[in-house]
């Protein structure tokens, strides 16, 4: 039976059978002390909660029988049991346990009333209290019940032990406290006996007897392997523990930390931990949790039972992005596989997102609905960077790993160029990835050809971004609208470009916004925009890098076209201060559109064509 399987089987009411005489249980509702598993020292009966915690010796016994403690103490040996495989971390009233057929174990607890263990099989011996020695334990007649009859005017808490002796049949069975008093029907207490149990379950745990072990071997159901940022320890709890989805840096060490147990969740015989990595990364294990040093070879052995161990894997080279695949084996059986990813040194500079600084301004400023617009943060800049290892994976350049700065291409034109906002993860997906820049502008429109670089503090290893063009204008002063089509048949999709040109007649800055705007062209409905997905474009947004924004209609799809010719009427509150732009264009409904002057105008160049015939005939015949 698995311990997941008998975890399932818990039950709290299982001892109904043994409570003759007992009009009612309760359970106890207090908080249990956690329990030591099997092979480790045993838990203190003072370390629970009195009326709330049953305790098991988890120290195996290695004579014939079982043995009992009397004083509760954490350091105590003398409380033994014998053959048991597997004990929970619980102390209450839903706790499991396996041992053999035939196992005994040493049961304690603090309790303030009277008391009693109870089975549902095997039986009770040895029984012993603390408080008073005039005070027999009894029993009842088939050992399932045992019995300490502490009186009601005792003060303080009380120790009581017995030995529990499993049957030679393997089954479920279920060993119990019961606390408390009796009340008869006057209000009286009573001292509870064998044939009036105490009415209070304070402590149960069902016991899976088996004729044999399953102990031993690994058993990934109760072991755990999971990657971490740092050395911890990680024993398992029964709880599944996910990697990290932490990007590993340059020069930083992942981990692996791991806890090999066997089907009862008990650590496993001492043997070999054997530890390889793939791609000539670097390993070392050990039984502590925090590694201090990085390995030396892409194996490393331990010799241990693989309990809450820790592996180190560090880059073979400095700078170079690692990928390795590293496998845990014990004793020679692969128990553990992972994968993981460091990332290299920064080796490419990629800038995009590139917009038009407004003529005059400083360094850090503008931008902020441009970089909203492109990646989703609000925050001033002209251009973004992302930074790249040499296998093309995103590096975070925060302000500790290195300074960007210009590199070329600065002057009169573009005075100042910089890389205000860093990225703060290397994902990928993230925004957060953008690192975003900006430059200053001269008073006159133009641009230049630059250049960025970024500089390792560590290594001072320095690697420079392809030219970009830094673009300086004027804000807009005056716009022209044009469709991409002059003929449009219904159902067709239209394009309308709305080109700004700032005072001098250079292509706009993309630094202001493109203000109010309203659009009227018949038979087209706007279904969508590089800004908006609405007709017309926010008030707040701004245009491209070249001072364009195209705005996406369906033509006569909402409302039947009428075939014919049409003008449209655009307008933009700012610039052009009221002036209308007027795009004419063609719709046809798609289907036949003769007119009745395509029609006439047939009929004449047919009769043309007759006369021209006949005259040719006459000509012919005069000949003759």
């Amino acid at each position: 039976m698995s311990i997941k399987t008998l975890r399932k089987q818990v039950s709290l009411v299982a001892i109904t059978a043994l409570t003759a005489g007992v009009l009612s249980i309760t359970t106890s509702s207090v908080a249990s002390a956690t329990h030591t598993p099997v092979g480790t020292t045993n838990s203190a009966a003072t370390d629970g909660t009195p009326d709330g915690s049953m305790f098991t010796a988890t120290i195996n016994s290695t004579t014939t029988t079982g043995g009992i403690v009397a004083d509760g103490l954490s350091s105590s040996t003398a409380a033994r049991s014998k053959g048991l495989l597997y004990k929970d971390t619980s102390s209450g009233t839903a706790q499991t346990a396996v041992v053999l057929t035939g196992g005994v174990l040493s049961l304690y607890a603090e309790v303030t009333t009277a008391a009693a263990y109870t089975a549902t099989g095997g039986s009770f011996s040895d029984s012993r209290t603390t408080f008073d020695a005039s005070e027999t334990e009894t029993y009842n007649s088939t050992n399932t019940a045992t019995v300490f009859p502490i009186s009601a005017t005792k003060a303080g808490a009380t120790m009581v032990a017995t030995l529990w002796t499993a049957p030679t049949t393997a089954g479920t069975y279920t060993v119990s406290l019961l606390t408390g008093f009796n009340t008869n029907s006057e209000g009286v207490s009573s001292v509870p006996s064998t044939s009036a149990l105490p009415p209070t379950l304070s402590g149960s745990m069902l016991v899976s007897v088996v004729a044999s072990s399953a102990g031993g071997a690994f058993a990934a159901s109760n072991s755990t392997c999971t990657v971490r940022i740092t050395g911890d320890a990680v024993a398992f709890d029964g709880t599944a523990k996910i990697d990290t989805t932490d990007i590993f840096e340059d020069g930083q060490a992942p981990y692996i930390a791991f806890d090999l147990n066997d089907a009862y969740a008990a650590n496993l015989d001492a043997g070999n931990i054997t530890v390889t990595a793939t791609n000539g990364a670097l390993v070392n294990v050990a039984a502590s949790a925090a590694i201090l040093l990085a390995g030396t070879s892409s194996t490393d052995i331990l010799a241990g039972n693989g309990s809450s161990n820790s592996v180190r894997i560090d880059q073979p080279t400095a700078g170079a992005p690692l990928t390795t695949t590293v496998t845990v084996s014990y004793n020679g059986t692969p128990v553990c596989t992972k994968t993981v990813s460091i990332r290299g040194a920064v080796a490419k500079l990629t800038v995009a997102n590139i917009a038009t600084q407004k003529t005059s301004a400083a360094v850090g400023a503008n931008g902020s609905q441009w970089m909203y617009q492109k990646t989703g943060v609000y925050t001033a800049g002209q251009f973004t960077v992302v930074a790249t290892d040499s296998a093309g994976n995103v590096v975070s350049t925060e302000s500790a790993l290195g300074t960007y700065a210009a590199n070329s291409g600065t002057g009169v034109q573009v005075p100042a160029i910089a890389v205000d906002t860093r990225s703060s993860t290397a994902n990928a997906s993230s925004p957060l990835a953008y690192n975003f820049g900006s430059f200053g502008c001269g008073p006159d429109a133009g641009q230049s050809t630059v250049t960025i670089k970024f500089t390792t503090t560590a290594t001072g290893k320095t690697v420079v971004s392809d030219p970009f063009t830094a673009r300086c204008a004027g804000d807009a002063s005056t716009y022209t609208v044009s469709l991409d089509k002059a003929a449009y048949t219904q159902g067709e999709i239209a394009k309308a470009t709305v080109k700004f040109l700032d005072s001098k007649g250079n292509k706009a800055n993309n630094m202001t916004a493109i203000g109010a705007n309203s659009w009227v062209l018949p038979y087209m409905t706007a279904v969508d925009s590089t800004i908006t997905a609405t007709t017309g474009a926010s008030a707040t947004s701004v245009t491209d890098g070249n001072g364009e924004v195209v705005y996406t209609f369906t033509v006569g799809t909402t409302t039947a076209a009428v075939a014919g010719t049409y003008t449209g009427v655009v307008e933009f509150s700012t610039p052009a201060l009221g002036v209308k732009s007027t795009p004419t264009y063609k719709i046809s409904t798609g289907g036949d559109t003769t007119t009745n002057a395509d029609v006439l105008k047939s009929i004449v160049a047919l009769i043309a064509s007759i006369n021209k015939q006949i005259q040719a005939l006459q000509k012919l015949i005069l000949k003759r």
